[in-house]
């Protein structure tokens, strides 16, 4: 989860170096460092905890050198201390590492046995220390590369830079993405298109098992086993303009203030507005056909897909397996002849679920993606890939990404239901007229900040909070637990609300407030009998619903909040709105930092 940049170039490396890590960040927090080649030399500069004391750092004591490498670091091994920061290296080379070397103590205690000494604990030190055995022994570095590589176990992005060598930068990538870019007169890498957009929108992207040389006027790539190989370059659609917070105190309020234009977008890819039919992509299976589709994600992407399973099972009566990429990977489930798959991932990188693709495909499997990066890995290895429109997305916790992937799988679900023959064009076409009408929706449901904003105020001193919903919102009471988990560090637990006398009806008291998704439809009235019951047991019930449920909760809940009136297909996007909202006024309330919450990182792409 850990950020990677470099260049080889014409100007000064350490202020681009710092403008890339930036954009990469949301990577990671705990630490940040800088290596360039000065007069042939290494030199290093690092620093513990956020960019910006990276920065203060650099403008007291400032790097020279064109050619460099820079680190966001999100901790694996080792404290987030200085010490641990990276860059690593000896004075020989430098490293920065995104990922984990499974075998890095058996390296650690062979070079150890050499002599060697490290001065962290990081598992990335013994690939600088493996490097410079070789290196010691008059290796070239793609030599003392070609090795290293071939005595690491696990997934890495490497970059790595050589005294003596002012205009060579070589990376190598095993599961962890890496994107070359190229220059007019210099080269760069990084962990993603996006740092890299200010510098050049021509990329190519390391394949599994790849290294590559990079000079300042070319890039040579090579596979796992050392062959020369080429990789297709193309032009980016990530724009080089900086990506700010406006007038908006976080990222995560700009984000979701973006809610109704994204889910607007998104939603315009793949219906047309005259017919109000669903139009989608060329699939690599026949959804009139399969027997099974097995959805699987991790976060906020698996509840979407959670989501997805009401809707595709309930429309388009296709049986529909879900699971937790981390789970699917190793409960090595049946899997039908013929069947398809469905992943949805923001990043396209997230290394479960990535590795959940490979082996679903590796079994036979027909993959589509949902993602939000056309170039990522996810994108590139999968069958067919269906884009969201949700624009960089720079807070840790995922908001209108969460949306846009909503918006993708209502969309597929209808298409899945008319090629079926589940459905006929009259409901098809009643159902995406309910879908385009959300992005409205969305905006009043914003409108309605101020009273979120008022209802944090009775959440931010609980210890514990229950989230409740039935049906297709049971996922979006988990989305809003999860979120408020992430920002606001207060324990929450999203359940159906028909398990709540199964167990979490013993937490019931005054100081638990039960956050309710109750709009009225076919399961309104056994929710609020759930609620009910929550409230006669001394709980704060706080209920989002509609205007038609609204009077019978507000007999008995201490707050209702007034949603617009929608089909009970489209509401868990619509309710997703302002339990986000929600977590982020309790968030802010509570001083967390709302962008950067700890331990958190956006893209794990480390398993």
């Amino acid at each position: 989860m850990c950020g990677i940049v470099g260049v080889v170039g014409r100007e000064a490396a350490s202020p681009r170096l710092l403008e890339a890590l930036r954009r990469l960040e949301y990577r990671g927090y705990d630490s940040a460092g800088v290596a360039t080649l000065v007069n042939g030399h290494i030199e290093r500069r690092r620093a513990e905890g956020k960019l910006n004391n990276l920065a203060q750092v650099l403008e007291r004591e400032p790097l020279e050198g064109t050619t460099g490498i820079g680190h966001t670091r999100w901790a694996t091994h080792g404290a987030p201390t200085e010490r641990n920061a990276h860059p690593h290296g000896t004075a020989r080379v430098s490293i920065v590492h995104n990922g984990i070397i499974e075998n890095y103590a058996e390296l650690r205690a062979e070079l150890e046995a050499q002599g060697a000494e490290f001065e962290t604990e990081t598992d990335t030190e013994t690939v600088a220390r493996l490097l410079d055995t070789h290196l010691a022994k008059g290796a070239s570095p793609e030599e003392a590369v070609s090795a290293t590589l071939k005595r690491l176990h696990g997934a890495f992005g490497l970059a790595m830079v050589f005294a003596g060598f002012p205009r060579k930068l070589i990376a190598a990538r095993r599961g962890s993405p890496l994107a070359v870019g190229f220059g007019e007169g210099e080269m760069f890498i990084g962990s993603d298109a996006l740092a890299l957009a200010p510098l050049t929108r021509r990329i190519a992207y390391l394949e599994e098992g790849d290294w590559a040389v990079l000079s300042d006027s070319d890039a040579i790539f090579f596979d796992a086993e050392d062959k020369r190989v080429e990789r297709e370059v193309k032009i980016t659609a990530l724009s080089g303009a900086s990506v700010g917070k406006g007038n908006y105190r976080h990222f995560m309020e700009k984000e979701l203030n973006e809610h109704p234009v994204v889910i607007g977008d998104t939603l315009r890819q793949y219906i047309e507005p005259s017919s109000r039919a669903v139009a989608l992509p060329a699939l690599p299976f026949d959804p009139a056909a399969i027997p099974k589709l097995t959805l699987s994600a991790c976060g906020s992407a698996f509840l979407a897909a959670h989501v997805a399973r009401y809707w595709i099972e309930e429309v388009a009566r296709i049986p529909v397996d879900a699971d937790i990429a981390s789970e699917l990977r190793y409960r090595d489930p049946p899997l039908p002849v013929g069947g398809g798959a469905l992943l949805v991932s923001q990043s396209g990188e997230t290394a479960d679920t990535l590795a959940a693709l490979r082996l679903l495909r590796a079994r036979g499997q027909r993959a589509v993606s949902v993602v939000n990066m056309p170039e990522s890995s996810m994108a590139r290895e999968s069958d067919a890939a269906l884009m969201t429109v949700a624009g960089p997305e720079i807070g840790v916790a995922s908001t209108k990404a969460f949306s846009a992937q909503l918006s993708v799988l209502a969309c597929l679900a209808l298409g899945f239901a008319r090629a079926k023959g589940s459905i006929d064009a009259a409901e098809e076409a009643r159902l995406t007229a309910a879908l385009l009408e959300v992005p409205e929706h969305a905006a009043a449901v914003l409108d309605r900040n101020a009273e979120i904003e008022e209802i944090a105020k009775l959440v931010a001193p609980a210890r514990d909070v229950l989230f409740l919903g039935r049906g297709s919102l049971y996922p979006i009471a988990m989305e809003g637990a999860l979120k408020l988990k992430e920002i606001s560090y207060i324990h929450a637990e999203g359940y159906a609300a028909g398990e709540m006398k199964h167990g979490p009806i013993a937490l019931i008291d005054p100081n638990v407030p039960v956050i309710a998704l109750c709009p009225s439809g076919p399961l309104f009235e056994k929710t609020a009998s759930n609620l009910q019951e929550a409230a006669a047991r001394g709980g704060r019930i706080i209920a989002f619903t509609d205007a038609a449920g609204a009077p019978a909760l507000e007999r008995f809940a201490e707050k209702v909040v007034v949603l617009p009136s929608v089909d009970p297909f489209v509401a868990p996007i619509l309710h997703a709105i302002p339990v986000q909202l929600l977590a982020y006024h309790v968030a802010v309330l509570k001083g967390t930092d709302v962008d950067q919450p700890r331990n958190l990182a956006k893209a794990v792409t480390v398993e």
